[in-house]
């Protein structure tokens, strides 16, 4: 009877031992434009912590509609409020947890050594072009911004039979970097990463809303300890610079 007791004991400890052994998971949705300046994010703090994060990219608005479809994620990093703003109205994410991590620029990139016939001092130019590639204004903020900016100076109707949409920025970058398009519309983080493609014109922020990322730690999230602290952590003055070699500014955004 000791024996068996002691076996019990013992596979009791071992099941225990085992359970506190095995880290975390967390997933997180995350803009498109914020893909690579993850990587290294994710990598420091998975060092730091007992934790594994799963990363889902994508356009902001397909990721908040997986989210209200009842996809398993834990924090959502979105390019811009509109989402977010649908999110938390419809109890999706809590309220208390979002917070505005950093912020961005709106460029017209063109393929690097493509000197078209015109330049993109006024961007009335633009009209002259065969093809520009820009996000899905309905999902995809930076596809948003740019229609606010190409309306604010009159050239969005103008334009109409020169447009190719895409489902992302990252896609937009792909089609200039191709050659598939003459012009794409991206944020200036997104020129970072690739060395095919060069600024033709930086866009007046005063075209459009501004460009914000707020997170937010997602309702039922089984992890909201977790998904909380990892928020934080991009908030914090190491992060704020690495997101800032990526091409995010990161100044004006205040820690909670």
């Amino acid at each position: 009877m000791k024996k068996i007791l002691l076996l019990v004991i013992f596979l009791t400890l071992t099941g225990c031992s085992q359970a506190s052994s095995e880290n975390s998971t967390i997933t997180i949705s995350a803009a498109a434009s914020l893909t690579d300046a993850l990587d290294p994010i994710v990598e420091l703090y998975e060092k730091e912590h007992d934790i594994t994060i799963k990363r889902n990219v994508a356009g902001s608005g397909k990721l908040a509609q997986q989210i209200e479809q009842g996809a398993p994620v834990d924090l959502f990093l979105s390019a811009n409020q509109k989402w977010m703003d649908r999110l938390e109205d419809n109890g999706w994410i809590d309220p208390s947890t979002r917070v505005t991590f950093a912020e961005n620029q709106l460029v017209v990139i063109r393929k690097k050594g493509d000197h078209p016939p015109f330049s993109l001092e006024h961007l009335a130019d633009l009209e002259a072009s065969s093809k520009i590639a820009l996000g899905e204004p309905e999902s995809v903020p930076v596809g948003s911004y740019t229609k606010q900016a190409l309306k604010t100076i009159q050239l969005w109707g103008k334009i109409s039979e020169h447009r190719v949409f895409a489902s992302d920025v990252r896609q937009v970058l792909a089609y200039v970097e191709s050659g598939n398009a003459e012009y794409g519309f991206v944020y200036k983080s997104d020129t970072y990463i690739s060395d095919q493609v060069e600024i033709a014109a930086a866009i007046d922020s005063s075209f459009h809303a501004p460009i914000v990322y707020p997170g937010a730690v997602v309702t039922d999230s089984p992890n909201q300890a977790e998904a909380r602290d990892f928020l934080e952590f991009l908030q914090s003055p190491e992060v704020r610079e690495m997101l800032h070699d990526y091409g995010f500014k990161t100044e004006t955004v205040v820690a909670s």
